[in-house]
């Protein structure tokens, strides 16, 4: 198809942002040539159980959660792998996985739990000691020049905040 095809088929940035504002998911792509992905957005205060269930079910169930890097070195989320050592060809900068210390929570892999999480990770009343280390959410570090340093999804995210 050609391109002005295929952009009439999606939202326009406008309206995705509103959608972003208003709490609702986004889908994030990237192309052919990095890998041809989309993930779901949502903003971190937004999220409840219900609509994690629904991330979890619709997806790989792997939960990510993107962060600017002064905010993973508040909460002393080191990398997981050095990126140095990193073997992902897209260098995802993923951090140590987190639980939420919370009387609320049990393990922490069900959908209340890592919404909690997630919610967690983006207060600002959240310390290092808010979370229990191994956890089933999993940090990313967002590089500093955003999608003009990085053209991931993590950047992205990071810049929809």
């Amino acid at each position: 198809m050609p391109s002005s095809e295929i952009a009439q088929q999606f939202d326009s940035i406008e309206d995705t942002i509103e959608a972003y504002k208003n709490g609702e998911f986004i889908v994030v792509l990237d192309d052919l040539s990095r890998e041809n992905e989309g993930d779901l957005i949502i903003a971190a205060e937004d999220v409840t159980p219900e609509k994690m269930a629904f991330m979890i079910r619709y997806t790989s169930g792997l939960i990510c959660a993107p962060m600017p890097p002064s905010l993973t070195t508040h909460l002393d989320l080191p990398q997981m792998v050095p990126q140095s050592e990193s073997e992902d060809p897209n260098r995802t900068a993923y951090t140590v996985s987190v639980d939420t210390k919370s009387p609320l929570t049990t393990t922490g892999i069900s959908a209340h739990d890592r919404a909690l999480t997630c919610r967690t990770l983006a207060s600002v009343e959240a310390t290092r000691e808010s979370f229990r280390r191994p956890g089933h959410v999993f940090p990313l570090r967002a590089r500093e020049g955003g999608v003009r340093e990085r053209t991931g999804h993590t950047e992205a995210a990071v810049e929809f905040c």
